[in-house]
């Protein structure tokens, strides 16, 4: 199985430049012709939150007319860009989303993995909360799926990244969250955004992995003096999680643009590993 996960896509209004310089609906398109253009296509989209830049319902009618072209499942969970009441209108129809209730949580069986979606937007915050009631129902989630392997995706990282300006709104109640994970070692990955930057890390038992933005992203700055999160117009990326029973979920990152190549790869007839293989005839 392979899953594409795109994050922090903050479409706007039409005309509308975020931060005054980023054309975030065109560089949603080239990711969504990006996606096109693979070799093999996912079998479904994730998308990890801040869909939108101020969760206007013109931005995700905007969004909706680019990813019903998409012509793959996609999968959505708000970001503190979002707006619940705004997302689940726009995209109630495909049939995950509950159709009430104070939060958009939902489980996905999508042999051979199970999904688990979580929404930790805090209305009106810039960080993410999984407090009790969201504790209780992940664990529940978990629970209920035996031994399968299984992603949790979520828009907050629920863990420290050392960029000091994101880590001040990442998601609160990591450590609760951390514990129960801990418990369910079929937890493959806990896959977020929010931080526009790749970012992997070992947490509860397993792997945390922050997605880049098909948009810009966010100043690598590891001092932790430095509060203040800027923007980079640096490559503009997804994530690429390919399942195999053999080895579980290797992650790769593809990058969105052209460049140049593919090239046959010419090899040196000095190289050693070259030189042995001809020695021993097997060129």
């Amino acid at each position: 199985m392979l899953i594409a996960q795109i994050t922090d896509l903050h479409v706007h209004a039409a005309g509308k430049l975020v931060s005054g310089r980023v054309d975030t609906n065109r560089m949603v398109r080239d990711c969504i012709d990006a996606i096109h253009r693979l070799a093999r296509q996912p079998d479904m989209v994730l998308i990890s939150g801040d869909l939108a830049d101020c969760g206007l319902d013109e931005e995700y009618a905007t969004l909706r007319a680019m990813l019903d072209g998409l012509g793959l499942p996609v999968y959505v969970i708000p970001g503190n860009h979002d707006r619940r009441d705004r997302l689940r209108a726009a995209f109630g129809d495909w049939g995950y989303l509950p159709a009430d209730g104070a939060y958009l949580h939902y489980v996905i069986d999508a042999d051979p993995l199970r999904l688990i979606a979580l929404d930790t937007l805090s209305p009106g915050r810039e960080h993410g909360e999984m407090d009790a009631p969201r504790l209780a129902w992940l664990d529940a989630a978990l629970a209920a799926g035996g031994a399968k392997p299984t992603i949790i995706f979520m828009h907050h990282p629920p863990f420290a990244t050392g960029l000091a300006g994101m880590d001040a709104i990442n998601c609160r109640g990591g450590a609760a969250m951390a514990e129960i994970v801990a418990a369910y070692p079929n937890v493959e990955r806990v896959l977020a955004g929010h931080c526009h930057r790749p970012i992997q890390a070992r947490w509860a038992g397993t792997i945390g992995s922050v997605a880049p933005s098909p948009a810009h992203q966010i100043l690598l700055d590891l001092d932790p003096a430095s509060a203040e999160s800027r923007i980079m117009m640096e490559p503009p990326a997804f994530h690429l999680h390919l399942w195999r029973p053999d080895v579980g979920i290797v992650t790769h990152q593809a990058y969105v643009g052209d460049f140049d190549g593919p090239h046959d790869v010419v090899v040196d007839l000095e190289y050693p590993a070259y030189k042995d293989k001809m020695a021993e005839g097997a060129v």
